[in-house]
């Protein structure tokens, strides 16, 4: 079931790193399928992990930044979620691999028998299966139109000499000559330092990186050099000299005040062309030539905002701005659509709370400040009960003071029992979570197995039904029945209370296929009281941007009401414009289909 015809068609892309990791691969790899569908051509990815976890769902945000969760319910790295963003295409959880899922596959299969008693040895055993999981992955459709892929951009996490990745570039060794040649380009980013002594481009790192990975069989057909400023010509040709490269096929792409200007960077350097040459692409007569037109607009409209809409997100890892990734491109995304430059305030929860005012009354009030100062706020996923307390009085606090307020999945939780303690007056109401009190106003899921670590949440795309038209989310939407979004929980608002709190003001205008599960809720007589229990933010895209998100920003800019007299229910996935004297009168409401 794994082999699929290697004589077939198919285009590979590998990009590696060396030097240090972090220096973009994701972005480049991300940008390399942005040009190549500029030119019509459709593209997949595939994003490779050397650690020995099975996925990323049990990762500390701390560790590794945020868990990207696919369509059918994959937890995987975040990189997949950029891939998604750029490339406009849904990805599969087989679309990562890591050296935990090679592993578990060689053995269940040496379990069963199916090596008839032979050594199983990471040569061949280990390098077969990752090639043939690549071949494999590559035809899997990740268009709306279901058509196989043309090219495959594949990703390798960590940086060449990694011991951890040792057996993936062996795999790519034998892998180029499998599918033969002028089907397969190694694109190697590599960092360039500049000392801060002389500011000289440092060529030598990427000299010694490109030297280790021809020691392992494969040589780069494109160098990409980040660096913070732009290489010179003279640097240029020292890295194409000593890397044995065309210097033409050393690029530079210095650091950006948006990543939507990577992929023009890209193109402008001539990657299509090098690309076309290299895999002896046939060009494509029906494409959109529009897309990178789109992508111009979008980086010079970021570029050149001016006023800005501040937003505060009150969370636990607000230390790692990477484990947050979805939610600040999700604020980004709808800030670019509403013509507003984003500002983000990270404040960390357990700031906000009474016992930092006690041990810290200077941080204590440099958050508050930085609450109160802010349009918007937003309470985002999470696990755990440090600083629970402090998102909760955060909440009150934008539910007292009519503040735009969003909460995403957690922050759903905490803004029910907020309202419990303070409306309802339960004064012990909390979840199941953090407490077994009386009020259990939010309860673990009947199918959640607590004594197995990762994937035992309800995970991935679930349809959710709204059930009323007195609605804001389900205008946000298009006026829309119901909406598909992924999801990432193990407790859910416990259903027994709904009525109480129905009758408070709290509305549950969003609910799961068996009426069971609340999604959605809404507070009456406020300009802006969402949350929602599913993560809208992992579906959001630069061209279109998600509906509670874009929710925030209109109300956070004062725009909400106005946006909304103009909604009217579509019976198709079009787009309706805003006609208004307002900055949003050449902005268009989207629906998702």
């Amino acid at each position: 079931m794994f082999r699929h015809n290697s004589s077939s068609s198919m285009k590979y892309v590998l990009v590696t790193g060396g030097v240090i990791s972090g220096i973009g691969k994701g972005i480049i790899a991300s940008s390399i399928g942005t040009i190549l569908r500029s030119h019509g051509f459709r593209v997949t990815s595939i994003k490779i992990d050397p650690y020995i976890n099975i996925d990323a769902g049990t990762f500390s945000p701390y560790e590794h930044g945020e868990v990207f969760v696919l369509d059918d319910g994959g937890e995987v790295d975040l990189d997949l979620g950029n891939y998604e963003r750029f490339l406009d295409v849904t990805l599969h959880r087989d679309n990562n691999i890591t050296t935990g899922k090679i592993y578990q596959y060689v053995i269940d299969k040496e379990r069963r028998g199916d090596y008839l008693g032979k050594t199983v040895q990471v040569v061949p055993h280990i390098t077969d299966a990752i090639q043939e999981w690549v071949e494999r992955v590559a035809h899997i459709s990740v268009d709306e139109d279901k058509a196989e892929p043309d090219i495959c951009i594949i990703e390798l996490g960590g940086t060449i000499g990694d011991i951890e990745s040792m057996s993936f570039v062996e795999a790519f060794r034998q892998f180029q000559f499998r599918v033969k040649k002028e089907n397969f380009c190694l694109v190697h980013v590599s960092l360039v330092p500049q000392p801060n002594s002389t500011n000289e481009h440092k060529t030598k790192p990427t000299q010694h990186s490109v030297k280790e990975l021809r020691g392992y069989g494969l040589t780069p057909d494109l160098i990409i050099c980040r660096s913070a400023t732009p290489m010179p010509l003279s640097a240029k040709e020292k890295v194409s000299m000593f890397c044995q490269v065309d210097k033409d096929h050393v690029i530079c792409i210095p650091d950006v005040k948006t990543l939507f200007r990577v992929p023009l960077l890209m193109d402008e350097n001539g990657v299509f062309h090098f690309l076309s040459s290299r895999l002896h692409l046939i060009p494509k007569s029906n494409y959109d030539q529009s897309l990178m037109i789109k992508w111009r607009d979008l980086a010079e409209r970021m570029e050149r905002q001016l006023e800005e809409v501040i937003i505060a997100l009150v969370g636990k890892y607000t230390a790692l701005e990477d484990a947050y990734a979805s939610v600040l491109k999700a604020l980004t995304h709808a800030a670019l659509f509403c013509n507003r430059k984003l500002k983000v305030l990270f404040i960390h929860a357990t700031d906000l709370e009474a016992n930092t005012q006690k041990d810290d009354p200077v941080k204590y009030h440099e958050a508050w400040q930085q609450l109160c100062s802010a349009h918007g706020v937003l309470v985002p996923g999470g696990f755990g009960s440090r600083g629970i307390e402090g998102k909760i009085a955060a909440i009150e606090w934008a539910r007292t003071q009519s503040k735009p307020f969003l909460g995403i999945c957690l922050g759903l939780q905490c803004a029910v029992i907020e309202f419990a303690r303070h409306v309802l007056q339960y004064k012990d109401a909390n979840s199941s979570e953090f407490d077994k009190c009386e009020h259990q106003v939010v309860i673990e899921m009947p199918e959640h197995n607590p004594g197995i670590m990762g994937a035992t949440m309800r995970l991935g795309r679930r349809t959710t039904h709204f059930v009323t038209d007195d609605s804001i989310v389900r205008k946000l939407y298009g006026d829309m029945d119901s909406i598909d979004e992924r999801h990432r929980h193990r407790y859910e608002v416990n259903p027994k209370y709904i009525e109480v709190f129905e009758k408070a003001g709290m509305k549950f205008v969003g609910r799961s296929d068996d009426n069971e599960r609340m999604e959605i809720l809404e507070l009456e007589n406020h300009p802006y009281f969402v949350g929602v229990q599913y993560h809208p933010e992992y579906i959001s895209r630069p061209l279109k941007p998600s509906a509670p998100y874009l929710g925030l920003i209109w109300a956070a800019c004062g725009e909400l009401k106005n946006v909304l007299t103009h909604v009217t229910k579509q019976q198709s996935p079009t787009d309706i414009t805003i006609k208004s004297p307002s900055p949003f009168s050449h902005a268009n409401l989207f629906r998702h289909t």
